[in-house]
């Protein structure tokens, strides 16, 4: 297969044009452009002319003209890139395999800088975000707004382990059953602080540190032998004993929080960002493509 070519031997050589082709074979191959295959060699050039040609249409621009990056943010990029080496010579000997060097590598980090900053200046243009938009979103897309059923739930784990007389299955299920019945004899308003203590004295999980925590669970959080018995018990109860793959449970559901559709005020500056965020990708690209239509006009 012949390998694509850029659009000419000129361009090839920038160096700008060189990091946009390692850029690609780092994204799409996680190699760099020495290691490419013929094909994806291919593949490389065509996104490097891609992305090569959209930063020279808009650093032509009217509104590239007067964006200046300073020096300062340029070596702070240059310093992020050489912080993925040992040392400088590290990157300069990988510059050159690629067809770089510290000096190019700058040059192209200012280019793509230049380039945000006139995206970004574009994209602010866009049309304000309104209660009114904010609120028909909402409206309209209630489902995503949805909290599902959460249980307050703590647990006591006997693991199963038959190298360990007390840790055979019969043993692991006989100790834990007397816990069970002991948390019985404890009236409501007791049970809580009791289970804790037996989770700190008896649970084999790291969650015995928390007093058997496990904190607000959705379903599907946990093993499914204990999602099915958690999320079918009544606020305050103890299970019986629960067998998983990793050993025997008790749990113990302390609250109950039914799935609810969280209210506007609470999402609000989430569907602003999202607003906001879509208008300026759509002020972008409506912005470029008077771009390309201006530079397809004759001259």
């Amino acid at each position: 297969m012949s390998q694509a070519k850029p659009h000419t031997a000129a361009v090839a050589d920038r160096p700008e044009y060189r990091y946009h082709l390692l850029r690609a074979a780092t994204e799409r191959f996680q190699c760099g452009i020495a290691a490419l295959s013929p094909q994806q060699r291919d593949e490389a050039e065509r996104q490097a002319r891609q992305t090569f040609a959209l930063e020279e249409l808009v650093l032509g621009s009217d509104e590239a003209r007067d964006v200046i990056v300073p020096d300062s943010q340029v070596q702070a990029a240059y310093g992020e890139v050489k912080g993925r080496y040992a040392d400088e010579d590290e990157l300069e000997t990988d510059l050159a395999h690629n067809g770089l060097d510290g000096a190019g590598l700058r040059a192209a980090l200012r280019r793509e800088l230049t380039f945000d900053a006139v995206m970004q200046r574009v994209g602010a243009r866009h049309e304000a975000v309104a209660e009114t938009d904010e609120r028909l979103f909402y409206e309209l897309h209630r489902e995503r707004f949805e909290a599902p059923e959460q249980r307050a739930a703590r647990h006591i784990l006997i693991t199963v382990n038959d190298d360990y007389t007390e840790n055979t299955r019969e043993a692991a299920c006989t100790r834990l059953q007397a816990i069970a019945d002991k948390l019985r004899g404890d009236g409501r308003k007791r049970l809580t602080q009791a289970f804790a203590r037996q989770a700190r004295r008896a649970s084999e999980c790291p969650t015995a540190m928390e007093e058997g925590k496990l904190g607000s669970v959705k379903r599907g959080q946990l093993y499914p032998e204990l999602d099915a018995v958690l999320f079918a018990m009544d606020e305050g109860e103890v299970s019986a004993v629960v067998e998983s793959p990793i050993g025997f449970h008790l749990l113990l559901c302390e609250q109950i929080q039914p799935a609810r559709t969280l209210p506007f005020n609470q999402v609000r500056e989430r569907i602003h960002q999202a607003l906001e965020q879509r208008r300026r990708r759509e002020q972008q690209r409506a912005w470029i493509a008077g771009l390309k239509e201006r530079s397809a006009e004759p001259a």
